[in-house]
């Protein structure tokens, strides 16, 4: 059975939860992340969140709902959205192409 990973740093997470973490002030760190990717630290974490999710669907059998939750996502719903809006896939969709 799947581990769910801190709601600070999963699909859920906002740059608040890591700038306390960090022990910054989220500003400082949005300004950070900017600064060395260009990306805002929302986009960051979106990505991180993504991938995750992939190599979970390639390496895996676990069911999709059980990805979803160990990402941080309290129902399956949202992360298909957020998985189809990331990739242009659906996640059983993107585990068919990867396993051919």
């Amino acid at each position: 059975m799947p581990h769910r990973i801190p709601a600070a740093a999963g699909a859920t997470a906002r740059p608040l939860a890591f700038a306390q973490q960090l022990a910054v002030h989220v500003n400082h760190l949005n300004q950070a992340v900017n600064k060395r990717t260009g990306k805002t630290t929302t986009q960051v974490i979106a990505a991180r969140v993504v991938q995750e999710a992939r190599t979970l669907l390639h390496h895996t059998d676990w069911t999709v709902s059980e990805i979803a939750w160990c990402l941080g996502f309290d129902e399956l719903p949202p992360f298909m959205r957020f998985f189809k809006k990331h990739t242009a896939h659906t996640p059983l969709a993107f585990r068919h192409l990867v396993q051919v």
